[in-house]
């Protein structure tokens, strides 16, 4: 295995911004790992890392959806917002002056991999990336949606380096439901493939997924117009926000990418009782895709859980997202125990 460090920075907030104060020191590292994937044997990955925060703060791995990559948070050397910049901003659980924080792209993100990818293979990955990094002990693992699959994972197969473990809106294995959804998906991003259109039908599954990340009771708050007619088709008001969140998916993503680590949720599988860590759990009612009553069977199979938090959200799945205050609550609380 090696170790690349990319890039390291301190920096301040530009003068116009609301804060004066410094942004957290950062790293990147591209790691060279040989890594025995469960289905496709040994493959050499490169694991992209972005630290951020003092090498003398307790270590916390952050992991989000599929799409969620290493840039977690606006550090000194990217002043871009990250995926849970929402989180970050709340300076609780997730502060940088308190943690060293730590996140990757996926393995496969980059559709350099065009073979089954396990969760186990993402919790592998991360052990080697820290042992690369020198970290013996993770202070804590918060893993939301894919990232919480991971972190079942990583603490069932890597308890000694954990210290306690944070899941939201995941659960031991993929909701049967929430599977055939996804199913539908990829057979339109592989339609897309058969008619050269892999852009199109990558976008079309993008949009599926969209609806299944969010609630009815959100649509028919922000999209409560009614379906009109243009030039001589009927147009409904989600339809420009959908079109919207597709495009700009196609340009970060491709469909093999897409297609594996969609697959991935569906191969995903523990046995609870090889949980054997502090774990906190997070469930929204209103999420289809990680029901909170799945979320809560977890609870009760795990020999160590640390108590499961059930909120209302509008927002379903991706109140992970949407609701930070709520989210960083149960962080703290899960930090402080």
């Amino acid at each position: 295995m090696s170790l690349t460090d990319c890039s390291t920075a301190t920096a301040e907030l530009d003068s116009d911004c609301r804060s004066a104060t410094a942004l957290p020191i950062a790293q990147r590292f591209i790691l060279a790992i040989d890594l025995p994937m469960r289905h496709a044997g040994q493959r050499r990955v490169f694991l992209r890392v972005e630290v951020v925060g003092s090498p003398q703060s307790p270590a916390v791995w952050v992991a989000g959806g599929i799409s969620a990559g290493q840039h977690v948070l606006r550090n000194a050397l990217d002043v871009s917002e990250g995926w849970w910049q929402s989180l970050a901003d709340q300076r609780g659980a997730l502060d940088p002056g308190r943690y060293r924080l730590l996140a990757c792209d996926w393995v496969g993100a980059e559709g350099d991999i065009d073979a089954p990818i396990d969760t186990a293979d993402q919790a592998d990955a991360i052990a080697l990336a820290l042992d690369a990094l020198g970290i013996a002990r993770l202070h804590a693992f918060v893993g939301a949606s894919y990232g919480g699959m991971v972190g079942l994972q990583f603490a069932a197969r890597h308890a000694a380096r954990l210290k306690r473990l944070v899941v939201l809106s995941a659960a031991d294995r993929p909701n049967p439901f929430a599977s055939a959804f996804r199913a539908l998906q990829r057979q339109v991003v592989a339609l897309g493939q058969l008619q050269c259109a892999d852009e199109l039908g990558l976008a079309l599954a993008r949009q599926l997924a969209m609806l299944s990340y969010r609630t009815p009771e959100e649509f028919a708050e922000r999209f409560a117009g009614p379906v009109a007619l243009e030039h001589g088709r009927a147009r409904c008001s989600a339809e420009e926000y959908l079109q919207v969140c597709g495009q700009r998916y196609v340009q970060r993503w491709n469909s093999t990418a897409f297609l594996r680590l969609s697959e991935s949720i569906d191969l995903h599988q523990i046995n609870p009782g090889d949980v054997a860590v502090p774990t906190t759990l997070f469930a929204v009612e209103q999420d289809w895709l990680a029901p909170a009553e799945q979320i809560c069977a977890l609870r009760d199979a795990l020999p160590n859980a640390a108590g499961c938090e059930v909120i209302a959200s509008k927002y379903g799945h991706d109140a992970f997202l949407k609701e930070p205050a709520r989210v960083d609550a149960v962080l703290t609380r899960a930090f402080e125990s």
